[in-house]
């Protein structure tokens, strides 16, 4: 009887799992994108307009 509890259990947390992995793994990702493109447009008169 253990099993399917186990089987229900993982099936139920895997999505959640998963969608929180890929937002952590976005938001990670678009911080160091920020960062290089301000690295490597540093000066520029257009990075005052970014909001």
């Amino acid at each position: 009887m253990t099993g399917p509890i186990i089987i229900v259990a993982v099936l139920l947390v895997f999505p959640i799992v998963v969608g929180l992995s890929t937002a952590a793994l976005a938001g990670v990702l678009g911080y160091f994108l920020n960062r290089d493109a301000e690295v490597r447009h540093e000066g520029s008169e257009l990075l005052e307009t970014n909001i």
